[in-house]
């Protein structure tokens, strides 16, 4: 077994089948299709089950992808603390970022880190859920993740660093009727015309606990992309609760923000791979360990 052998194996696991994986990998399809034959005659297992012109991963297969990433990852930090003792200041940063902290602190703690390591790409890659980016860190997928969570998130075989809490706010366009106080009410939000995310998100949560007090609510959109809120927020079609990260933005493109009695946070916090990681990876978590919390609706 050779690390060509798994990076085959894993670019058929993430881009869903042998056609795709060999286009990806820039091979015939025959060639990928004999690594992994020869692959799986070395474990004496298979990794896929073959149905129609598809494949699934096997149970052995489902059991090799994480010791895979890791193998893969392991190789590449190796590489690259090579290329640092060496003076190479290049490298990357594989991370992965919900959308708020995708905004801020992202943003912040990408300059202060292009800064002093302008030779460093920043690759940040996209999840929903904490879920998805505790998975992809403790995999190795990604060497860090932005997260935010309703309380403080403490996942075994991933390392913490707290960085900022958000307070939720209300968000309008300029003609919108929103109301005047700042903090308002949530039960002064009868009525209101609302843009939400899909269930399982804080910001769902939030509206969803106004509607179970009794408020007449009406959810106008349910948008599965949290960056197409904010443009519907300015079209008019209603208001929409977002964390304060987004609330500069908002602003810049006229839009009005409010905080909301009670109020309720996002808990934004930078995991990272309780193993060794690149040098890059590495300089952008203790550039992060410098970062002050920063009052977004200042």
């Amino acid at each position: 077994m050779d690390a060509r052998q798994l990076e085959y194996f894993l670019a058929i696991v993430d881009h869903d089948g042998f056609g795709r994986a060999a286009r990806k990998l820039h091979l015939a399809q025959p060639s990928l299709s004999q690594a992994i034959a020869g692959l799986e005659r070395e474990l004496g297992v298979p990794l896929f089950h073959r149905i129609g012109r598809g494949v699934v991963l096997s149970d052995a297969g489902a059991e090799l992808v994480a010791p895979a990433r890791q193998v893969l990852r392991d190789l590449r930090t190796a590489q690259a603390t090579m290329d640092s003792v060496k003076g190479i200041q290049r490298g990357r940063v594989e991370l992965v970022t919900m959308p708020s902290p995708g905004i801020e602190p992202l943003g912040a703690l990408t300059r202060m880190f292009a800064r002093h390591h302008p030779g460093i790409t920043l690759s940040a890659e996209a999840a929903f859920t904490p879920d998805e980016v505790v998975a992809k860190v403790r995999q190795g997928a990604c060497e860090l993740g932005l997260v935010g969570t309703s309380g403080p998130l403490r996942p075994p075989g991933v390392d913490v660093l707290p960085l900022e809490d958000q307070v939720f706010v209300l968000v309008g366009s300029p003609e919108a009727d929103l109301p005047d106080e700042d903090p308002v009410p949530r039960t002064a939000l009868g009525g209101t015309r609302l843009i939400v995310s899909p269930p399982g998100s804080q910001m769902r949560q939030i509206v969803d606990d106004i509607l179970a007090s009794g408020s007449d609510l009406q959810i106008v959109a349910e948008v599965a992309h949290r960056t197409s809120i904010l443009p519907l927020v300015l079209q008019g079609v209603g208001l929409a609760v977002l964390p304060a990260a987004w609330a500069p933005l908002a602003r810049r493109a006229g839009a009005r923000t409010v905080r909301i009695d009670p109020p309720a946070y996002l808990h934004v916090a930078l995991l990272s791979r309780a193993a060794p990681m690149t040098p890059a990876a590495s300089a952008f978590l203790a550039t992060a360990r410098t970062y002050t919390p920063v009052d977004h609706l200042a």
